[in-house]
């Protein structure tokens, strides 16, 4: 009897020389062998040199072994490590425009301030809500406001740093 190994999401981030066809590469290695990239966020660290690549990708472990490997041969990467665990803060951030029916415009802003988010754009008919955290908020407060209608949104993905070792605490 086979066993299925079962497939959890994984949050993979690694600095890699800031030149171009860098992203190129690492998004086409995941593509070429099969791999599904769930968020993907690229930014320059504090080194002009070095970017910072997040992905999030849901595999088993021999999956994501494999997939480790063949990322670390990239001669562009310089660091990988997988953040999905509890020893890093994952964040992402969204932008949700929802209608804002007479009707609805205290709801919505008891949701922005129970979210600990914030309205950025009133227009006549709708607001443009700010939002971070971790995905489950982010699910949680667009789930909240589906039903008065949210007209677009867009969503950062996950980035991820490890958390540092507390002292004297």
């Amino acid at each position: 009897m086979k066993r299925i190994m079962k497939s959890e999401k994984h949050t993979l981030t690694m600095l890699v020389d800031n030149e171009p066809g860098v992203l190129s590469r690492v998004v086409g290695l995941f593509s070429g062998r099969g791999f599904n990239i769930d968020s993907l966020c690229v930014a320059e660290t504090m080194d002009p040199k070095v970017s910072r690549i997040t992905i999030v990708t849901q595999a088993n472990q021999p999956l994501l072994e494999q997939i480790e490997k063949q990322l670390r041969k990239l001669i562009n990467v310089i660091k990988l490590r997988d953040m999905s665990d509890d020893s890093s803060v994952r964040r992402e951030m969204a932008l949700i425009c929802v209608q804002a029916r007479p009707e609805n415009r205290d709801e919505i802003l008891r949701l922005v301030n129970l979210f600990r988010a914030k309205v950025i754009d009133v227009a006549s008919n709708c607001y443009t809500i700010e939002a971070s955290g971790d995905e489950d908020k982010m699910k949680a407060l667009i789930g909240l406001l589906r039903p008065m209608g949210i007209k677009k949104i867009a969503r950062t993905g996950t980035v991820a740093l490890f958390r540092e070792p507390k002292r004297g605490i």
